[in-house]
Formats: C-alpha cells, sequence, structure tokens
C-alpha cells in the first residue's frame, strides 16, 4: 500500500532560517517520543543549525532534556498535538508504537515524516508481512492466530515456531517458542489470546540490518548491512562491515528494503531486518520506522549517521549517500551492567573503556538504571574490521559483557 500522507513542503526547511508559519521563531524539527533515539535525532537537528521540540509523557524523558522544548503530554492529547503543531514546522518519530493516529492528525498541520499509513503497517506484524510479501520480499512462513478457530488450523509446517503478538513487541517481549501444538495454544493463553502470528523456526546463519533513507522525490541512499548479534531477543553486538555476508546478499537485502520503503511511499529512515537462512537465502524478519538501535554506530564510523540522514529527509534536504570510514563494533549497554555479581550498583569502569583506542561511548541520560534497559552503546572504530573486533572484545571484557 503506498502512505497516503506526504511531505508538503515545496522547498527544503533550511537550518537557521526564519519559520514560514511562524516568523518570530526559527525552523525547528519536532519528534513524537522522547527517548535515545529521539535523543541522538535532536543532537543531530542542533548539530545542523535547528531548533526542536520533542512531545513525550515523561518529564525526564533523554530527549526531552536535551531540547529547546519539551511538550509534556500523553501521545494521544489533543491539546499536546496542537501544541507541538504549533511549535514546529515538520515532524518524525522515533519509535513505531506512537499511535499512528497522532502522526495522521499533526499531518493536517505539519508535513511528517514518516506518514501514519506507513507506521501502522510497522505496527502490525501480519500488516507487515503482507507488505514484505507483497513488496516481492520473501519472509518466514507463518499465520495469522485471532481465533481458536485459527489456532486449530494452523499448519503441521509451522512447527516448531516462534509465537508473537501482532502488535507492541519489541525487544523480544511479545515472544514465546513453541515446539508442538500443546505448547502453542499455552503460549497462546498466555499472551491474553491476543491477535498473534505464528513463525516457523528457520535455520539461520546470520542476522543482519539494512538501514535506508528516502525522501520525497523518491531518492533513497542505504548504509550497508550491519551483522547483528541478539541475546536474548535484545541486540548485543552489531560489526559492520557485516561478517560473512557476500557481496551478493548485501546487494539483495539492499535492495529488498528500497523495495519495501518505495512500496510504502515510505519518507525517513527505515530499518529492516532479514535472517540469512543456513543455505544463504534472505528472509525479511521486521523492520522499524525509524533509526535503528544496529545503526548507532554511524555516529562515529560514518561521514553521515542515521540520525541526520532522518533530518535531512523530513526537512527535505538533499540524502547523500553515507560513506562507512571505518570498520566498527557496536555493543548496547544494558543495565546489567551497573550491578556487580550479588546484585550491588557499580558505576562501570568508563575510564578503563576510554583508554581503549577507538572507543566511543554513548550514554543515553536515563535517570535509572535497570537490568534489560539500554542505557547507552559502544562503538569501536578501527583501521581494520579484526582491530576493532579485538578492541571491542576488550572492552566487553572490562564491563563484564559476554564474549561474542
Amino acid at each position: 500500500m503506498a502512505d497516503r500522507i506526504q511531505i508538503r513542503h515545496a522547498t527544503p526547511l533550511l537550518p537557521g532560517e526564519r519559520s514560514a508559519t511562524d516568523p518570530s521563531r526559527a525552523v525547528t524539527l519536532g519528534v513524537m517520543g522522547g527517548g535515545q533515539l529521539g535523543r541522538m535525532f535532536v543532537h543531530a537537528a542542533q548539530a545542523l543549525g535547528y531548533r526542536t521540540a520533542v512531545l513525550d509523557p515523561d518529564a525526564t524523558s533523554p530527549a526531552g532534556l536535551v531540547s529547546h522544548a519539551h511538550v509534556h503530554t500523553a501521545y494521544l492529547d489533543a491539546d499536546g498535538l496542537a501544541r507541538l503543531a504549533d511549535a514546529v514546522d515538520a515532524i518524525t518519530t522515533e519509535f513505531e508504537n506512537v499511535p499512528a493516529e497522532a502522526l495522521r492528525r499533526l499531518a493536517e498541520r505539519r508535513p511528517v515524516a514518516p506518514g501514519g499509513d506507513a507506521v501502522a503497517v510497522c505496527q502490525d506484524r501480519a500488516a507487515e508481512k503482507a507488505h514484505f510479501t507483497a513488496s516481492g520480499v520473501p519472509c518466514a512462513p507463518y499465520a495469522l492466530i485471532e481465533t481458536e478457530a485459527q489456532l486449530a488450523a494452523v499448519p503441521d509446517a509451522l512447527l516448531p515456531g516462534i509465537l508473537k503478538t501482532a502488535r507492541l513487541g519489541y525487544d523480544g517481549k511479545g515472544q514465546v517458542r513453541v515446539a508442538d501444538r500443546a505448547a502453542l495454544a499455552a503460549a497462546w493463553a498466555e499472551l491474553g489470546r491476543v491477535p498473534c502470528v505464528l513463525e516457523q523456526r528457520l535455520a539461520l546463519a546470520a542476522e543482519v540490518s539494512v538501514i535506508v533513507a528516502r525522501g520525497a522525490d523518491g531518492t533513497v541512499v542505504h548504509f550497508p548491512p550491519q551483522g547483528n548479534l541478539h541475546r536474548d531477543g535484545i541486540l548485543a553486538v552489531t560489526t559492520v562491515p557485516a561478517p560473512d555476508v557476500s557481496p551478493a546478499q548485501a546487494a539483495e537485502a539492499t535492495a529488498c528494503a528500497g523495495r519495501i520503503a518505495a512500496s510504502l511511499g515510505y519518507v525517513g529512515v527505515l530499518c529492516v531486518e532479514f535472517f540469512v537462512l543456513a543455505d544463504g537465502a534472505l528472509v525479511a524478519n521486521e523492520m522499524a520506522p525509524r533509526p535503528h538501535n544496529s545503526g548507532h554506530y554511524s555516529i562515529d564510523a560514518c561521514d553521515a549517521s542515521q540520525f541526520e540522514l532522518q533530518v535531512r529527509a523530513m526537512a527535505g534536504l538533499p540524502l547523500v549517500a553515507p560513506r562507512l570510514h571505518s570498520p566498527c563494533v557496536m555493543l548496547n549497554l544494558l543495565g546489567d551492567l551497573w550491578f556487580d555479581a550479588v546484585g550491588r550498583e557499580r558505576t562501570p569502569d568508563w575510564a578503563g573503556v576510554l583508554a581503549l583506542p577507538g572507543a566511543h561511548l554513548h550514554l543515553y541520560g536515563k535517570a535509572e538504571a535497570r537490568r534489560g534497559r539500554k542505557m547507552g552503546h559502544l562503538t569501536i572504530t578501527a583501521a581494520s574490521a579484526e582491530a576493532a573486533r579485538a578492541t571491542a572484545l576488550q572492552a566487553a571484557a572490562q564491563l563484564g559483557i559476554s564474549a561474542f
């Protein structure tokens, strides 16, 4: 399906110029959501010279703390949406679970990228998989389960599989591995009998992701495929260039991501995650209508980050193909690192980590460390992939992260 909501400004929103809708202020870019992705978007927008505004219900949200303005309301609050629209010239989102309806309402007054229709597809696993298929991109065999009849009709070939809630799942949440029909029925009950998708469990050789940026004029640029390692459903390590991915596989994944974005009528930054199967085939896993955890390395290892491209796409600025200037490894820093083996709070050894060559530390300004919570990331850049990996393993050992 094509997104009905498109960027409306005919000319680029240039940094530092006065707003055409409110000449009393400079051009301002808004973001729905105040987490770490919003924070890094705000940094990128401000580096280019834009004012920024964030809408988020958390008074101490990481993005709200560093933005010029923070609209502190719920995402569907009519007054809050009106205040954000009054304050900005274009709007984006920093996570996929911002209500699509909020983006549609904002689009009545301001350019929104990506639009609500595109985000709505990404919010529903069944719609997402249908879109992959319609775009000519293979995905894992699956079945939709919304009723007892659909549960009973699940083909035997889909077991063993992974049962996933159709909505609101991320970082491994809302997912249960099931070996047989009895386990499937129990898992669906455990998940509250909400609409789910059962995916066949496939033999995987690797996991990769591709980040593309698409402009309103149809221009598409991309980052190189990223090799990803997940632990407990949460991204742990990203390596770029992706190891053990052939040039042909990289080209195919990039082309597939571009087709998916084009068929959505997408404007903005889109990440598509792929499984590389044991036989070398690629299947799409899921997509995110925003910058992605696996692309955080681009801040330090590329000449334009995924967040700068997010700014450029929403503002109508030229999209220039980003260049990877340094091989790198990125480590996710979860709240577990703030606790020792017996559960006492501690401060990780930042001094030791920052003594390593090519170490770039990013902490997200979150007030409280919790196990499994993303608190920051560490990117190691080097002259070669081998050197980046070796230093990243040193950093992991110093921080208490398992080797990879």
